[in-house]
């Protein structure tokens, strides 16, 4: 798996995001690719921004037990897999503006480095090494990308 960190790997994720159109239709999945745009970027805001609530202690408990591994370890997603209620965008979404947050936060990651992430409190799974962050942040846009066909 690529390594979010690396400028190069960032690089070609940016490259692949530019690829996207406000018309691209999904190989799978019913999400249009403004909501996939916005979607992706929750990933980032519950990293960069305090946006999103942090699940009680018992829930936490249950994701780092049975979802963690998925989330962060080197395996891909599945097409079609169960969304998080936080994850699900509803209405629709400004492509360029999504867009350009996903592009900036990528932006932000790498000038962050692993450093700034190694033992850092993930919002569902409690501290993460920055190896198991940049699988998040990867693993992630990369499913979500080929669910694009770029």
């Amino acid at each position: 798996m690529e390594n979010i960190f690396d400028p190069r790997a960032a690089e070609k994720l940016k490259q692949r995001i530019d690829m996207l159109t406000p018309e691209s239709q999904p190989l799978w999945g019913k999400m249009s690719v403004d909501k996939m745009l916005a979607h992706c970027n929750v990933t980032y805001e519950m990293a960069h921004e305090d946006k999103h609530p942090r699940p009680g202690l018992f829930l936490r408990l249950i994701l780092k037990l049975l979802v963690k591994k998925q989330v962060v370890g080197e395996k891909p997603y599945s097409r079609n897999g169960k969304t998080a209620p936080q994850f699900i965008i509803g209405d629709a979404r400004d492509f360029e503006k999504e867009k350009k947050r996903l592009l900036d936060y990528i932006q932000k990651t790498v000038r962050l480095g692993a450093a700034y992430f190694e033992n850092r409190e993930s919002h569902s799974f409690g501290p993460l090494t920055g190896h198991e962050w940049s699988n998040m942040f990867y693993k992630h846009l990369d499913h979500h990308l080929k669910q694009f066909g770029v």
